[in-house]
Formats: C-alpha cells, structure tokens, sequence
C-alpha cells in the first residue's frame, strides 16, 4: 500500500461545524483534527482475489479453469477523527469485515489489498499495519470464539510479557481493565466456557484495550446479547471514544449504533455510498444516497418501511 509518508497535508488542525463536508464525508458536531490529521484515513481501498471460473465438476476442468479478478472492496474511502465512534453498517457481503482485516494486516494470502491507509498522519504500508496491530490499532473481534479455550482468560488479557517487571505491570493492568468492566479476580481464573456471553464480550475488549490502542476495530461486538448487555458494551467503546480515542464500529444494528456513534459510514455493493453525521439520520432529507435513506426507512420509529416509497 505504498510507502510510509509525512503527515496528511489535506488536514488542518481545527475544528468542524457540524455537517461541513471534506475527505469523502460530512463531519459531527465537534469532528476535530487535533494532531493536525485524521486518526485514520482510509482512501481509495479496494480488495480483490483471483477466483478461478466454475466450469464443471472433474479434475480436468478444474485444473484448466481460467481465473478472473473479483473485487470484494472497491474505491472505499473512510475516516476516524480522534475521540469519535464512526458507525460501519450495511448488509452482510457489502466488505464490512473486509475493510477490519485490512486495517489490521490481517487479510487472507490471496487477496490483493490496494489503496491508502493513513493513522495518526503517516501513511502505512502492510508491514506497518502488522506491527500496529495490538500496538496503536486493536481489533475486538466479531467471535467469542476468537478466546482460545485453553487458556485461562486472564491469562490470554495479559499476553507475553517482557520481563519480569513487565509481568508485574500487565497484572497490574489486567486487574484495572476486570475492575473497571465489572469482571472480578475469579473471572481471571476461568476458562471461556464458563463465562457467560456478556462476559466474553467485556474480556474481549480489555485485550483490546490491554496496550492502550488509539484506535479500537470492532467488528459486530453484540450478536448474542441481550439489549442491556449490548448498550453497556456500545457504552464501553463511547467512555474509550470520550476519552479521547476513536472506534470503528462494525454492526448491523442501526438503531443501537445511532444511540453512540458520531458519524455513520453506509456500505452498498462493497464501498461507502455515504459517511454522514447521526444527526443526518434523524431526517430522510439530510441523507444523500439511496441505500442511507432505505435503512432510515427501516428504522422502527420510521414505520419499518422496506421499499423505496417513502
């Protein structure tokens, strides 16, 4: 994805009025660039993977196939300002989880990931998005089962340690993060199949928040839970955003998602069609693309309307 630059030049250090549009997408209320830049940038991505053709059953034809390009992602531009919860919602298939995989160096062997990612002003190449990995950039991943069963949660929360010093700190750490997510001590020595669903989910986001990231991908965190254990996890990623970092949260729940997000990024057909402000949901007329004004019909408090007569 190219080499690693100097800072944006196309950010400015400033505030933004509500709903001024730049880079691709119409701000919040508050949207800032305080480093001068956006927290991440994404410009121009697009994901493809040699495919080979079906053309029959046997060996034969599978072995003298034809390949052909197919673009999963393309031309998707997005960005996080610091201190802000940015919304990723669209169907299943649209490259939600194809843009986290990509942010985070984590795309399969066969894909071919072009395009820019900016974080914290320099641009990253695929080496630089592994070494953030964990390290500026956390994933808080869409299964419970990413928690290896083997191994007591406390212990995966921690992580390796350095030193017997740096042992001593990521305790310490681990301990702050189960206090402050309401997991107590117990909770350190259990293994994944004896917590319950709400409880996976807060031990996921302390390994995410074990190295403070700047930048938390969360990719679907609450299919499974209930509607109180879902809000309190969204409040978890909008205390992390307050406090001055920024998420991109992954989810087909709208409705949950316009609770706490700032700023909402529509996908349709593999890219965003729309990155607007919540309070352009809260009127059809603010919203400019067709696939952004279908999902506000669909809304509860808009009738559930699922076709194109509004």
């Amino acid at each position: 994805m190219g080499d690693q630059m100097g800072t944006d030049a196309h950010a400015q250090a400033r505030a933004h009025a509500s709903g001024e549009s730049h880079h691709h997408h119409t701000h919040a209320r508050g949207s800032v660039h305080r480093q001068g830049c956006h927290l991440l940038q994404v410009e121009h991505l697009s994901v493809s993977f040699r495919m080979y053709e079906t053309r029959g059953e046997g060996l034969r034809d599978f072995l003298t196939a034809p390949q052909s390009t197919v673009f999963a992602v393309r031309d998707l531009s997005v960005a996080v300002h610091e201190g802000e919860i940015v919304a990723v919602v669209g169907a299943s298939g649209a490259g939600k989880t194809l843009l986290a995989d990509a942010l985070l160096g984590l795309s399969e062997p066969n894909a071919r990931v072009e395009g820019h990612i900016w974080f914290k002003g320099q641009r990253c190449t695929a080496r630089d998005l592994v070494a953030l990995r964990g390290h500026g950039i956390s994933l808080v991943p869409q299964s419970v089962a990413s928690l290896d069963p083997l191994m007591r949660v406390g212990e995966q929360v921690r992580g390796v340690a350095a030193s017997r010093a740096d042992a001593r700190a990521r305790a310490q750490r681990q301990r702050q993060l189960f206090a402050r997510y309401g997991l107590d001590e117990a909770t350190a020595r259990r293994y994944p199949h004896e917590l319950s669903g709400g409880m996976a989910r807060r031990v996921l986001l302390c390994c995410a928040l074990m190295d403070d990231p700047s930048l938390i991908v969360a990719d679907e965190p609450t299919p499974g839970l209930d509607t109180d254990l879902a809000m309190r996890a969204l409040a978890d990623f909008r205390q992390f955003a307050d406090q001055g970092g920024g998420v991109l949260l992954i989810t087909h729940d709208i409705e949950l998602a316009l609770n706490v997000a700032d700023r909402v990024a529509v996908f349709d057909g593999g890219t965003v069609v729309e990155e607007t402000s919540v309070e352009s949901f809260r009127c059809e007329e603010r919203l400019r693309s067709e696939t952004a004004r279908r999902l506000w019909r669909a809304l509860p408090q808009n009738g559930f309307k699922v076709g194109t007569d509004a």
